[in-house]
């Protein structure tokens, strides 16, 4: 078997919204489609992909399951697929539901199987069959969260926190103060109760702390309890409440994962986080006998090339979720093989001699000039795995959890770039080096280095900490152990 590591796909696929299920002992993940290098969030269509759950490593393309031209409201394919829902509805069949971008509609596609194509189904709509979105005051549409309960009734919620300009929504006015829920009749399209608001934004009264309604609508049954899971008024971090209705009230219940480890150890502060912060958004699903949360990560210096990542969750003895941090092995089951060559794309931290930023949608490329980033050197779609760290410039950190080490004697790492300097590993941030490997480099080759690098047996964290001057591209690393005879 091999191992899993994060990000769990292949490194030119950027599936971000990734929503996980199990069906038939399969765990499919559904999720919007970025494109590298694109100027748009989820430009590309709806794939999906899939795994066995004994092999959570195994991941299969599915291909396109749901084209943006498939919906007759956009026939041009302009609008833009974001987040979707994915259920098994009360006939069987599969129910994928989607919003384009801020047009402020909802559509639903159906299918027999998990993966198969979908075909247009409808739009989300009231029992007079006016099109939900369509008048003004209506709350708007946006990243569906659908659950279908035992007893067959159908739950959809949405919600958005930001105001949307009318030009986008087609000029009607839409209200946005937070996550609502409704119910849909058996035909999976008509509303039959609602919307009611049920998570206020960070401007209504009622809402969590701290930790308000931003986005992100997902919803699970967690041992006959409804966990509703969201992304909060930070953006970039995944919190879960619960509630013994799927209608509420649900109390808030902590964060799930945060991208920058923010909210562990007491740390609030966004300028000590461990990664480049964005949006993220996810589901929570049970694997075998384990609970993971999915989220995703931003790569190429903007917030739309997006890859999902997946940790697994500890549960509390009350029966709700502790906080995962965000870790290179998320879905392996426990650390990875302190042996053999890895890519450095999997780090799961990553920031400048001046700590990390974060990415919002104003061009900040000038303002992350010298920070480090994860790119690639193919263009979107090209099936080769040609991703890497670049722009390691002095007291740039990539770091890697976990690995079990067993007789570690000798590191090797895979560079290019101008540099005159030192790259450092240690198994802590800022602990003592472990090894020292020189660097001299003037190549647009990648040139492999090498230092001995003797750290003690056991479950440890690998951090290459860049000393010197120039900028370096980091694409792989490997971990030799002593040659016994």
């Amino acid at each position: 078997m091999n191992q899993a590591m994060n990000p769990y796909l292949p490194g030119w696929e950027y599936i971000p919204d990734g929503e996980p299920y199990v069906f038939e002992g399969r765990v499919y993940v559904y999720g919007s489609h970025d494109r590298f290098g694109g100027p748009l969030f989820c430009m590309n269509d709806y794939v999906c992909w899939s795994a066995p759950v004994e092999d959570l490593s195994a991941w299969r393309y599915e291909g396109v399951i749901y084209r943006k031209n498939q919906d007759p409201m956009n026939p041009s394919g302009r609008r833009c697929l974001y987040a979707p829902d994915v259920t098994r509805g009360p006939d069987g069949r599969y129910y994928l539901y989607y919003a384009f971008d801020f047009r402020g509609v909802m559509g639903v596609a159906v299918c027999d199987t998990p993966a198969g194509e979908y075909q247009f189904h409808g739009h989300v709509r009231f029992a007079d069959g006016h099109v939900w979105g369509t008048r003004s005051g209506e709350p708007f549409p946006f990243d569906p969260g659908v659950l279908t309960d035992e007893d067959g009734r159908v739950w959809l919620y949405s919600g958005f926190a930001t105001r949307v300009p009318a030009i986008a929504s087609g000029f009607r006015r839409l209200t946005n103060e937070g996550g609502v829920v409704l119910e849909l009749e058996p035909d999976m399209r008509t509303i039959r109760s609602g919307p009611t608001l049920l998570f206020p934004t960070k401007k209504q009264p009622g809402h969590f702390p701290d930790h308000a309604f931003f986005e992100a609508s997902s919803i699970r049954k967690v041992d006959g309890r409804y966990c509703f899971v969201y992304s909060s008024q930070h953006n970039h971090e995944l919190c879960w409440a619960m509630a013994d209705s799927p209608a509420g009230p649900f109390t808030f219940g902590g964060t799930l994962v945060d991208m920058g480890d923010l909210f562990l150890h007491s740390n609030t502060d966004e300028r000590k986080a461990v990664n480049y912060l964005g949006n993220t958004h996810g589901g929570i699903e049970k694997i075998g006998e384990d609970w993971y949360v999915f989220y995703h990560r931003q790569t190429n210096r903007h917030s739309y090339s997006r890859q999902g990542c997946a940790e697994r969750l500890t549960r509390t003895p009350e029966g709700g979720f502790r906080q995962a941090e965000v870790t290179s092995c998320g879905l392996n089951g426990g650390p990875l093989e302190g042996l053999g060559r890895y890519p450095a794309r999997i780090a799961c931290q990553l920031y400048s001699g001046q700590g990390s930023a974060r990415y919002d949608i104003r061009f900040p490329r000038l303002r992350l000039a010298h920070h480090p980033y994860f790119t690639q050197e193919t263009p979107d779609g090209e099936q080769t795995d040609t991703q890497y760290i670049a722009n390691l410039r002095n007291g740039a950190v990539a770091g890697f959890k976990y690995f079990r080490l067993a007789g570690l004697q000798t590191v090797e790492v895979e560079l290019r770039g101008r540099a005159t300097g030192e790259l450092l590993v240690a198994d802590t941030p800022d602990g003592a080096p472990a090894a020292a490997i020189p660097v001299r480099l003037h190549t647009r080759q990648w040139t492999t280095l090498r230092a001995p690098c003797p750290l003690p047996d056991g479950d440890r964290a690998l951090y290459f900490r860049y000393k010197g001057k120039g900028r370096l591209d980091f694409r792989a690393f490997t971990l030799r152990q002593h040659r016994t005879i």
